[in-house]
């Protein structure tokens, strides 16, 4: 009778020391929501790349080449003798004019001014920073960007919407080689 306070406690210890057992999750994940994003954006590219093909037929008269970063782009006047393009830390000069696919003009040359680029250390829309790569001083290019290749979902916060692709008229100016 004197060890039975004693078996009482070690009977609660024991059955005490059970490890818990893991709850189930109340939501399961299953991915669905990247998937959708997914078909979201697809039918997206889609609808884009048509009106695209569209604003690029109503220019008969220019030849637009597609490139392998995913925008097109027609020269409008081609540097001849140089053979120089911006490489990784060059600062560039240059001028441009974005309009939507409908040509309406949301940002001119004047508003813009002339902007300095240091090649891929700073920052710049995506479509943009590539097609100053394929870039010669003193050509005058014209680039239709889809719009995840320009401003994407957010837009620009201030005239360019969401999902809005873009032309963009760029005069490449200087480019000035990094010797570091």
């Amino acid at each position: 009778m004197r060890h039975l306070p004693l078996i009482f406690i070690l009977v609660i210890f024991t059955v005490s020391c059970k490890s818990p057992e893991a709850r189930p999750p109340v939501v399961v994940k299953s991915g669905s929501f990247i998937e959708e994003s997914v078909e979201r954006n697809k039918a997206l590219n889609k609808k884009e790349r048509k009106e695209i093909q569209k604003v690029i037929a109503s220019f008969s008269d220019k030849d637009f080449m597609s490139s392998e970063n995913g925008f097109w782009y027609h020269y409008n006047s081609r540097a001849q003798n140089d053979m120089v393009t911006p490489q990784f830390g060059d600062r560039v000069e240059y001028t441009y004019t974005v309009s939507d696919l409908n040509g309406i003009e949301i940002y001119s040359e004047d508003e813009i001014g002339t902007q300095f680029y240091t090649m891929d250390k700073e920052e710049l829309f995506s479509g943009l920073r590539e097609g100053l790569k394929l870039m010669k001083a003193s050509e005058d290019i014209t680039f239709i960007f889809p719009s995840q290749k320009a401003f994407g979902y957010y837009g620009d916060n201030n005239k360019i919407g969401t999902n809005v692709p873009l032309i963009c008229n760029v005069n490449l100016k200087t480019i000035t080689q990094n010797n570091d």
